[in-house]
């Protein structure tokens, strides 16, 4: 298959997509739910969320809150997520809320 993408020392394609000027994000989180203050762009599909520590996450819009009952994400771990594309509606906040200590999440928009 021909592909534009790098390749590792198998020929396979890699997975690469540059981040977006001016599009990282942070949300300092505690036992209080907080969400990204700008809106995510609307070209946006895919991106890249680290946190250095134990967080619940909610995707949704302006008004999103997270929860004990959202998902858990752990720390020191960098993850691609899709939040639109295709059929589905574009999410463009996202919410975060500590497990058992505050922390900050990194957000890195990508194209």
């Amino acid at each position: 298959m021909t592909t534009l993408l790098p390749q590792d020392v198998n020929d396979n394609p890699i997975p690469a997509m540059r981040l977006k000027q001016a599009k990282a994000h942070s949300i300092a989180f505690s036992d209080t739910s907080a969400r990204n203050a700008t809106a995510f762009d609307t070209g946006t599909r895919i991106i890249s969320v680290y946190a250095d520590a134990p967080v619940y996450l909610a995707f949704g819009g302006a008004d999103v809150n997270a929860t004990t009952n959202d998902h858990y994400f752990p720390s020191g771990i960098y993850y691609d997520m899709a939040i639109g594309g295709d059929d589905s509606a574009q999410f463009t906040h996202v919410a975060a809320l500590q497990v058992s200590g505050s922390g900050t999440v990194y957000i890195s928009e990508k194209e």
